[in-house]
């Protein structure tokens, strides 16, 4: 049973996480302002749109990651694990940063462009959500202080 959540959690991570990563960083690329000339390299609404909905679908898709890891620390009986609280509090924040401002601010930004300010505010906020899963990542490879 171990090897398949084991198994199941590293692949979630990887079609799930991995694609809202990707997705999240790409939109302000894509997304429309406001005063921006069309031609080579403007920005396209269809394509962040299509971003938006990736993000937003397999953002909730990846809650599996966390539930089957979660399943898995109680199989390995390693749920009192600092590096596994510590891991479960980033990915909470990752979550919740994910939830509550990055797809919000995609939203807001293909409803009403603006000059491309809020589009600066979302790549620190999407830098630091991949930030904070690749910390868990470092995490659930080192292990710092595993039993």
């Amino acid at each position: 049973m171990e090897k398949v959540l084991l198994a199941a959690h590293v692949l979630a991570g990887i079609l799930f996480v991995g694609p809202v990563a990707v997705t999240a960083s790409l939109f302000p690329r894509y997304a429309p302002v406001v005063g921006h000339p069309p031609g080579r390299g403007a920005p396209d609404r269809s394509v962040a749109t299509a971003l938006h909905r990736v993000t937003r679908g397999y953002g909730v898709l990846a809650l599996v990651v966390p539930v089957v890891g979660l399943l898995l620390a109680g199989v390995q009986g390693r749920l009192g694990e600092v590096w596994i609280t510590v891991a479960m509090v980033l990915t909470a924040v990752a979550g919740g940063l994910l939830a509550l401002r990055v797809v919000p601010i995609q939203r807001e930004a293909l409803e009403a462009p603006d000059d491309g300010t809020r589009l600066r505010g979302l790549r620190t906020l999407t830098g630091v959500f991949n930030l904070l899963w690749a910390v868990v990542v470092v995490l659930m490879v080192v292990r710092p202080g595993a039993a």
